[in-house]
């Protein structure tokens, strides 16, 4: 079957990532306003500050349906899944991340993470079209398989919900951070009243818990679906590639945080590093394996 590549359409599909991170960009500078805004007065729920939370939530849920366009008119450039290399990896990361927070937005406790989230997705774009960006291209054979869709999809959630994760865990050190506790100049003590406005620490937490024992399960089967993947490829279910040992690299870490937290009563920053940990990891592997590290499984397109 004779593979059409439109590279023209992948230029207009930029341009439209391009438009999505000027919105993420009002989103975010709205968001910051807003926690400024709520920090300086006593009453939290005052309309005029409801109102920049609920502008920054409408320019995000915009934001990402530009996205959505955008990553769909690669898709269709390619004649493929729009994940086969890092950009595409990076814009379709980046809207499912964006999915999985707005799904989750009706909490207050995850809603306010809203900066910090738009924040993120502002690097990965930023990250993607200027360093990752490659032009259109067919996939090698080992790689035209449905468990293409199936592995990286289930990677590309996982990988979600361990960045919201991350993002909590980030919050919960700057809320107990001891430079915010017992701040003492100015612009410290206008920091804590911020922080102020975040979930308790305990929620904090458990809440970062709970995402990363989503993202595990599917990390879990993604492991498993490229093990599977790769005896339909190279008939051997494992290889001791470098892509597959930082999977399983990742995998030891959240499971060693997960045990740690349920059966040795790891609480508090020494679990929320461990999951930092993992999360960086994540980004490893996600990066420098696939920019610098040769294997089988690496597909960065660069």
């Amino acid at each position: 079957m004779t593979i059409v590549l439109n590279e023209a359409l992948s230029q207009q599909s930029l341009l439209v990532v391009y438009a999505a991170m000027a919105v993420f960009t009002l989103a975010f500078l709205v968001s910051v306003y807003h926690l400024s805004q709520a920090a300086s007065l006593k009453d939290k729920n005052l309309k005029s500050v409801v109102v920049f939370e609920r502008i920054a939530l409408a320019l995000t849920i915009l934001g990402t349906l530009i996205l959505a366009v955008g990553v769909f008119m690669r898709g269709f450039a390619a004649s493929r899944v729009p994940w086969a290399n890092l950009y595409e990896y990076s814009i379709t990361g980046s809207l499912i991340l964006l999915m999985i927070y707005l799904i989750s937005v009706r909490s207050k406790e995850v809603r306010i993470m809203g900066t910090f989230v738009v924040g993120f997705v502002l690097l990965v774009l930023g990250t993607a079209v200027s360093i990752f960006y490659v032009q259109v291209a067919s996939l090698m054979p080992a790689l035209q398989s449905y468990w293409l869709v199936i592995h990286v999809m289930v990677a590309l959630l996982a990988t979600g919900f361990f960045s919201l994760a991350a993002g909590l865990s980030g919050a919960y050190l700057l809320k107990t951070a001891n430079w915010v506790e017992n701040a003492k100049t100015t612009r410290t003590k206008n920091f804590r009243k911020i922080m102020e406005i975040f979930p308790s620490k305990e929620t904090l937490e458990r809440l970062a818990y709970r995402f990363n024992i989503i993202g595990f399960v599917l990390w879990s089967f993604t492991l498993i679906a490229g093990a599977i993947w790769a005896e339909r490829a190279w008939h051997r279910y494992w290889g001791w590639d470098t892509k597959e040992v930082w999977t399983f690299i990742i995998w030891t870490l959240y499971a060693g945080y997960l045990h740690a937290n349920a059966t040795r009563g790891w609480t508090g920053k020494r679990a929320v590093w461990l999951g930092l940990v993992g999360f960086a990891a994540v980004v490893f592997n996600f990066t420098i394996v696939n920019m610098f590290f040769k294997g089988l499984h690496v597909y960065s397109g660069l």
